[in-house]
């Protein structure tokens, strides 16, 4: 069973072949190993972010060791090549469907970090286990337009800010459960109009928009990767999660 539909993977590694720059190789012999192709690298780091290989070495095979996997994994995080793939399938979703920034959803989802990490942290519902927490903001269907990796111990009210931040498109009207001055000047500062509820009392409202972020992480948990990190490294947490939500979600 693919990782991902041919139809799924093909135009997105289209889109990603063309952002590859040139690679010139001038070696004196002339007898060096071949390079392994792009396309090969492309869809073993897909089938890591799938199936949630807790080692590269479980994925490798003939075709494509560990250290190639890793090598050119962390090649194409330092180039910029993730962001600049997600912000064209974000681009490509609203030219044609759109996106619905009427209303939108901010929320937390907090999964297991077993190996500890740079983003990692104690996790207070996993009886103080390494955790990690994504903080995501989506349009009213749920798709993404910006998310960031906090331990899991990290409060949400203080991830609102780089969560807003790390959107792409300008935003309309929050929602949000976190009723603070501070919750509010940060909505201010950005033009927006949250619904939130105030301490001590009942929320305005019984059922709002919310329910579309939960159902997001839920499809988002489906790659086993962002459920159950074995990254160490920050940018390579941040940037998995970056590319299987991308990918998920279009």
């Amino acid at each position: 069973m693919p990782a991902l539909q041919p139809y799924i993977i093909e135009p997105i590694f289209e889109q990603f072949e063309a952002l590859l720059p040139e690679r010139r190789t001038n070696h004196p012999l002339g007898c060096h190993k071949p390079r392994i192709p792009d396309r090969v690298v492309f869809a073993k780091l897909v089938e890591v972010l799938v199936f949630g290989c807790a080692s590269y070495w479980r994925i490798s095979d003939e075709s494509c060791s560990e250290s190639t996997l890793r090598r050119r994994r962390d090649e194409w995080i330092e180039a910029g090549l993730m962001e600049t793939l997600r912000g064209i399938v974000i681009e490509a979703y609203d030219r044609l469907i759109g996106l619905e920034l009427a209303d939108l959803a901010v929320d937390g989802c907090m999964t297991k970090a077993p190996c500890g990490g740079e983003k990692a942290g104690r996790s207070p519902v996993d009886r103080g286990k390494g955790g990690i927490k994504r903080s995501t903001v989506v349009d009213a269907r749920g798709i993404p337009l910006g998310t960031v990796v906090a331990p899991a111990n990290r409060h949400d009210s203080p991830l609102l800010e780089a969560t807003l931040d790390a959107a792409l498109e300008p935003l309309g009207e929050l929602p949000d459960r976190y009723d603070s001055a501070t919750t509010r000047r940060k909505l201010a500062a950005r033009c927006l109009v949250g619904e939130i509820s105030e301490k001590g009392k009942p929320a305005p409202l019984k059922a709002g928009n919310r329910w579309v972020v939960e159902r997001t992480n839920s499809w988002h948990n489906a790659h086993k990767k962002l459920v159950w990190c074995t990254e160490r490294c920050g940018r390579v947490t941040s940037t998995s999660g970056w590319s299987s939500r991308t990918w998920s979600s279009s």
